[in-house]
């Protein structure tokens, strides 16, 4: 779960999205657009989760993953009380209550000693805001070449946080592709509430679109060439993108696959 915003003038479009990671990438699945400017409430964070779980049944939800925003004692306690696994970052200043000795302090404290691009466990559950949950922890550098704890909070199974919460990334790459590096989303002109609604909707599905036609083409067509340190030259999203739009506006062009029938369900 994450948000993405932009601004059009004076008007501030705000989304709240639920995505899907598959075989690393995140695809945005639902989203709510926010009639204001800045963070979403716990309310409107349920409303999402519940409308996936009324459509997809709840054993389709395996965990959740979210950054710093996403904090709150409501939250959490409607995480724990539906057993929705979680690994959620939080900021290194919370206070946390240790049950096991009544001791209240900061959840950097119980890291402190913890080495520069070490991780760690702590294995007794604490009290966050009145709701229990693990802590997990690995210690790198911000972008100012400073030490930062990258602290995580989880209802259960707390040696998968770390690994887990780097699925979060995904997220912010789908953003990319639907803003700056793909479609652009947010130059359009829109302003209706409504209409902004339908346009997510349709970038969405020509996200997805253009990853299945990416991915078809590397798989059976030509594969994207690998680079040294073993990237892609090249994502799928943008692969297949390129693709389609070359097919959309080149009359004359023979194109190797019917990229329509990739928007069938069958």
């Amino acid at each position: 779960m994450d948000r993405t915003n932009w601004k059009f003038g004076q008007q501030n479009i705000n989304v709240l999205v639920l995505a899907v990671v598959y075989h690393g990438v995140a695809f945005p699945l639902l989203f709510r657009l926010l009639p204001k400017f800045g963070n979403s409430n716990t309310n409107e964070r349920i409303e999402l989760v519940e409308r996936y779980i009324r459509l997809f049944g709840s054993a389709a939800l395996d965990c959740l993953t979210a950054d710093r925003e996403f904090v709150g004692e409501r939250w959490i306690k409607y995480l724990n009380e539906q057993q929705i696994r979680y690994y959620i970052r939080i900021r290194e200043n919370f206070w946390v209550l240790q049950p096991h000795n009544g001791k209240r302090v900061k959840a950097s404290w119980l890291f402190a000693n913890l080495p520069l691009n070490g991780c760690r466990v702590n294995q007794r559950i604490v009290s966050l805001n009145d709701q229990l949950c693990y802590l997990s922890a690995s210690k790198g550098k911000d972008k100012d070449g400073k030490p930062e704890l990258q602290i995580v909070i989880s209802f259960n199974k707390p040696e998968d946080a770390l690994e887990i919460y780097k699925e979060r990334w995904q997220i912010e790459t789908a953003f990319r592709a639907l803003k700056t590096s793909g479609f652009n989303i947010e130059n359009t002109h829109l302003a209706e509430i409504e209409r902004i609604e339908k346009l997510f909707a349709l970038v969405m599905v020509a996200f997805t679109w253009a990853y299945l036609v990416g991915d078809y083409l590397h798989r059976y067509i030509n594969p994207i060439p690998i680079k040294k340190h073993g990237n892609k030259a090249k994502s799928l999203f943008k692969y297949g993108l390129t693709y389609i739009a070359t097919v959309l506006l080149n009359a004359f062009f023979q194109d190797d696959i019917d990229i329509f029938k990739f928007l069938s369900c069958t």
